[in-house]
């Protein structure tokens, strides 16, 4: 069998490897673990039912939700589809969020393929056992669709710069606005990737960008045909559509972040190594985004994009990584870092890690063959390092999320909201006092058969004709009842230190 025909069988295998674990961390588990059920989860599982049992019901202009702080409905159509084949449960909401994930972990190793397939086998093995990504794609929320639609949008830019034409710029204009606008927020920074590299190469790159050039216009046209719709939401509501970006910015004065700027900035860039998120639906025990080992590959892939700085390719990927760190270090509200906001960088550092392993290799074996040479294993001593690497940081971020305990994972995921629920739901006729966005969990939960919702501080003033009012609190049950019936309260779920969480009064 000819050499290069070996390695890309060799190469097949190790990517069906990586897809097998991939998989098996998305989905192994998936119906315990992480359990609970977040709000913003809800809201994604509550639309997609609205949208397929609620007759009228649609988003703006078929693209935008308004609750929730606003959101790109996309998600929650693929959602809806699989509700509609697999059953309306938490575990199939989640299992399309894995679903993404997985596809998210194969499109990271194509693009990476392009600049070579060990590459592209590097950083999808990057992907499929980066603890960061496993987090992000066990939860039901439109995040995970990232790095997937943040791949492919790179995947066509390259593509038009490989082979100039109307057609591929056509293509690139339409993917590159359905992931910038229709996904999540760190993909809305794409616009921006394209205008600096298309100036980069018209610096670097003349030749290629008198190529390009003719297709700028229908790149553009592709573009607005395809944003039109969330165009015209973001011209008629901008509060709406602007709120939620403009309520976390460092800009807005009533921001609520966990440090001040300077040092939310180095805690942010110190992700790679040293700092973690304290989200527990992000991250696992402050765990950093990067592990050392991975930081070290990051590195040299760095140094590689530079010195190939002048290739279209390379330059697309180079200018992506600094660009897409402008969402979590002007966005300061909530944790320092905050690792939703790097997700429009996850496509690019797969690849940055992958040429990072090439140059590594490279520079190894370049160093052993002016040393003389030696015993015809040593060559392959850096692959085999680089390979026990990865695998042993997948098998290392696999375990740290999937041994969690319940108590780390409780508040994060509102165990106890799932919990009062499910007590309303095993006495039917009950009301549930709670919070509205905690309440949309319970709305979808128990969407078959939901109880009343009612808000703390609501008077109940014919409490008689509930089989049980529940709440997260005895004080809200006190305020709605009374305290002559509040005090007969009594706690019917307890978290994992035996803290009650759910109280009720039957």
């Amino acid at each position: 069998m000819p050499v290069g025909s070996r390695n890309a069988w060799l190469a097949l295998a190790a990517m069906v490897t990586v897809m097998a674990a991939a998989v098996f961390f998305r989905f192994y588990d998936l119906a315990t673990n992480p359990g609970g059920l977040y709000g913003d989860e809800a809201a994604e599982g509550l639309d997609a039912l609205r949208l397929l049992h609620q007759p009228g019901f649609h988003p703006d202009w078929m693209v935008w939700f308004q609750g929730d702080g606003g959101r790109e409905a996309l998600f929650a159509y693929v959602v809806a589809g699989a509700f509609h084949f697999f059953g309306e449960t938490a575990l199939v909401l989640r299992a399309t969020a894995a679903a993404f994930g997985v596809t998210g972990v194969l499109a990271i190793g194509w693009l990476g393929r392009r600049f070579g397939a060990w590459t592209g086998v590097v950083a999808a093995a990057w992907a499929a056992g980066s603890l960061w990504l496993i987090c992000i794609s066990r939860d039901g929320m439109r995040n995970t669709i990232v790095p997937l639609f943040g791949a492919v949008a790179l995947i066509a830019l390259l593509h038009w710069a490989a082979r100039p034409g109307r057609l591929q710029a056509l293509l690139a204009g339409a993917v590159v606005s359905l992931a910038s606008l229709y996904t999540y927020q760190p993909l809305k920074l794409l616009p921006l990737l394209v205008i600096v590299w298309i100036v980069w190469l018209r610096h670097a790159d003349r030749a290629r960008y008198n190529e390009l050039r003719a297709g700028l216009l229908p790149f553009a046209a592709a573009f607005l045909v395809v944003a039109a719709p969330m165009i015209a939401v973001a011209v008629t509501d901008p509060i709406s559509y602007f709120g939620r970006a403009a309520a976390v910015s460092t800009f807005n004065p009533a921001v609520e972040a966990d440090a001040s700027l300077p040092i939310h900035i180095l805690k942010t860039i110190a992700m790679f190594g040293f700092t973690g998120d304290g989200n527990g639906r992000h991250d696992v025990a402050f765990l950093p985004l990067l592990p050392l080992p991975l930081v070290a590959l990051a590195i040299l892939g760095v140094w590689r994009l530079w010195r190939n700085r002048r290739d279209p390719s390379h330059s697309l990927i180079l200018l992506s990584l600094p660009i897409f760190m402008i969402p979590p270090l002007v966005a300061t509200e909530g944790w320092s870092p905050h690792f939703l906001r790097v997700l429009g960088m996850a496509a690019p550092l797969g690849v940055t890690i992958g040429l990072g392993a090439a140059e590594f290799v490279d520079q190894a074996r370049r160093r052993w063959g002016r040393l003389g040479g030696g015993p015809a294993i040593a060559p392959l001593a850096p692959i085999a390092a680089i390979a026990l690497t990865l695998a042993a940081v997948a098998v290392w971020s696999g375990w740290t999320y999937l041994s969690r305990p319940v108590s780390d994972r409780y508040t994060a995921y509102s165990y106890e909201v799932a919990a009062a629920g499910q007590y309303a739901a095993d006495h039917p006729g009950s009301v549930v006092v709670i919070d509205p966005f905690s309440g949309t969990d319970i709305e979808f939960l128990q969407w078959a058969n939901p109880p009343t919702i009612v808000s703390p501080g609501t008077r109940i003033d014919h409490p008689e004709v509930y089989a049980a009012i529940v709440a997260l609190t005895k004080a809200d049950l006190t305020n709605a009842l009374g305290a002559e019936l509040g005090d007969r309260a009594q706690p019917v779920a307890w978290d994992p230190s035996g803290k009650p969480v759910v109280w009720a009064v039957k």
